[in-house]
């Protein structure tokens, strides 16, 4: 934990940003969950977040499946076009957690910088 600077976490997955990175991944994130471990920028994790929501919206589960909260139908696209996650709803529902809730950490995070920024100790 030493080299990370950790953003957010649930049961599924862990957002850090890694303290010693080359200049140009600086201020990426990483994304770590199940197998899969994405470094994305900012923009790349909204466009992300995009996608899940696209996912969740356009998908319904079959109709005389048992099975569709564990069964890995739903393909969620991620940033890079050439790789796609198949999840179950169960996973999604937990991967959107952690894009929002590091989505939502980042922005706060900013925020309270701007507001203290000139700030006297």
């Amino acid at each position: 934990m030493e080299d990370i600077n950790p953003i957010y976490h649930n049961p599924f997955g862990v957002a850090f940003q890694w303290k010693r990175n080359t200049i140009k991944d600086v201020r990426k994130i990483q994304i770590v969950f199940r197998d899969t471990g994405l470094l994305l920028t900012r923009n790349e994790l909204e466009k992300f977040q995009k996608n899940i929501e696209y996912t969740m919206s356009s998908n319904t589960p079959c109709v005389d499946c048992n099975q569709h909260d564990t069964c890995r139908s739903l393909l969620l696209d991620t940033p890079a076009p050439q790789i796609t996650l198949a999840m179950n709803l169960k996973e999604l529902n937990a991967v959107q957690d952690l894009v929002e809730g590091t989505l939502f950490q980042l922005n706060l995070d900013s925020y309270l910088d701007k507001m203290c920024d000139g700030q006297d100790d």
